[in-house]
């Protein structure tokens, strides 16, 4: 009788297992070696820099100049920011130690996680994609990257990238629907990176936790943008415009709504819609011009469509735009006034360009909503009185903070990007994004003639209770005061 052949193993499986085998390899590069892992990647960027722009205008209908600004710098800095920092990063770091345990010598060592997974989103497919995976590789892992499958041809212009750079074991794409995502976030990584809504959030925590995977979430949530009674409305008009149009609104720190004493509601609007007309243009030239994208596909448009829709048959109004055409993934830059906080407009995400303008008679009661609601990816500030800023960083929480700006904090790599709670867990970019990637892997040398050995049983012996008197006497002499 012959023996049955055993099951095949699943592809995605086999590809785990290869990293696996090779994550002990890629752990124990130096820096020189990652330097030059960084350098070729950064190289193949350039080289394929037009191709990846013509896949973000197929996709979102991204400017070439958006393109460049929004998605490829950042990157390429992101990589020459880790070059040159990465041996300061790597170096172990030698740390204090107590005088019970004189004579010991006590590091800290940064170690690769091992085998890690980055499933990267759609609206900054690039971006978001590449930086978490310059992190992932400076820290010394290999790397499974499952781009969105939202963005095909971005995602296979990764595919192709990363295959002319890389060998599998050390990065390998996967592409696929949301089958293939649950797939991936079951294999017993050391580390997933998730970039996307807070609902599939949720999801990846749970399939992590089955393995004790650790994460990271880079999440979203609606984004605020308070404006105090001492701002510059023309400028907070500028930033907030741009902040809120770029990619066409599908940005996780894009102002969500807007917060204005009601004195300065009808003069906000009107600097809105001047800036908005000068800087993308009305009508034809909205849509056919190269300055505004696309929502990413028709459902989007219906979403936000049916959102404003009930929102103005609760008692809003559309001021500006409130064009809907979800065949050509477009909607005008739309804002929504007279909105309160249990319309619909104000239950979700919105993730489009959409601006909720509301209105608040003091500050505490504006403090109170932001409070009230889920704690935000971003909070947007304009002022010109400095205690309002002390007062908003001291009685809110954010993942990040902005004043007199929007959005500009991401390109920032010596700051941490990440939310808190439902806006998302831990954080990247620079050193932040190695640390991420890394396990700080505690060491102490104690010595041969360690001051420990006196606290050896039985306890009864002098030399216990000496150290024991001594100890307690450290204590009286230093005390929490000090």
């Amino acid at each position: 009788m012959t023996q049955s052949a055993p099951p095949a193993t699943p592809p995605l499986h086999a590809l785990f297992e290869r990293q696996r085998a090779h994550r002990w390899t890629a752990a124990q590069t130096t820096a020189a070696q990652r330097q030059a892992v960084l350098r070729r990647l950064h190289d193949a960027i350039k080289r394929r820099r037009v191709t990846l722009a013509d896949a973000l205008r197929a996709d979102l209908g991204k400017s070439r100049a958006e393109a460049e600004i929004t998605e490829l710098h950042p990157v390429l800095e992101e990589i020459a920011h880790a070059i040159r920092r990465l041996p300061r990063w790597m170096a172990t770091r030698r740390v204090d130690t107590p005088a019970m345990l004189l004579g010991a010598r006590s590091e800290i060592q940064p170690q690769a996680r091992g085998v890690t997974l980055i499933l990267s989103p759609w609206n900054y497919p690039v971006n978001l994609a590449l930086a978490p995976l310059v992190a992932s590789l400076a820290a010394g892992n290999t790397v499974i990257l499952k781009p969105s499958e939202k963005a095909p041809h971005v995602a296979q212009a990764l595919a192709d990238l990363l295959a002319e750079v890389f060998e599998p074991q050390l990065v390998a794409t996967v592409q696929g629907d949301a089958d293939t995502a649950r797939t991936l976030t079951e294999l017993p990584f050391d580390h997933i990176f998730f970039t996307g809504s807070t609902a599939v959030g949720r999801h990846v925590m749970r399939a992590a936790a089955d393995n004790l995977t650790s994460v990271t979430l880079e999440l979203g949530g609606k984004s605020p943008a308070l404006i105090d009674i001492s701002a510059d409305l023309r400028l907070s008009a500028e930033r907030l415009a741009w902040g809120k149009l770029l990619n066409a609104g599908q940005t996780c720190v894009a102002p969500d709504y807007v917060l204005v004493p009601e004195a300065q509601r009808d003069a906000l609007l009107l600097a809105l819609d001047e800036v908005i007309a000068r800087r993308y243009g009305d009508r034809a030239w909205l849509r056919a011009g190269p300055d505004y994208g696309r929502m990413v596909d028709a459902a989007s448009v219906e979403r936000l469509e049916r959102l404003t829709r009930e929102s103005v048959e609760a008692g809003a109004r559309v001021v500006r735009g409130g064009e809907f055409s979800p065949a050509e993934r477009f909607i005008a830059p739309t804002i929504v006034a007279d909105v309160t906080p249990d319309m619909p407009l104000m239950q979700e995400e919105l993730f489009g360009p959409v601006l909720p303008v509301l209105t608040y008679r003091t500050l505490d009661e504006a403090l109170g909503l932001i409070r009230r609601l889920d704690t935000p990816l971003a909070l947007y500030l304009f002022t010109g009185d400095d205690a309002v800023t002390r007062r908003v960083q001291q009685d809110t929480t954010s993942g990040g903070m902005v004043v007199n700006g929007t959005v500009v904090h991401l390109s920032n790599p010596h700051l941490p990007f990440g939310g808190v709670g439902p806006s998302g867990m831990g954080a990247y970019h620079g050193e932040h994004g190695f640390l991420a990637f890394s396990h700080q892997r505690a060491i102490l040398t104690e010595p041969k003639r360690s001051p420990v050995r006196f606290t050896y049983p039985p306890y009864g012996r002098p030399g216990p209770r000496l150290v024991a008197w001594a100890l307690r006497l450290l204590e009286r002499q230093s005390g929490p005061r000090e």
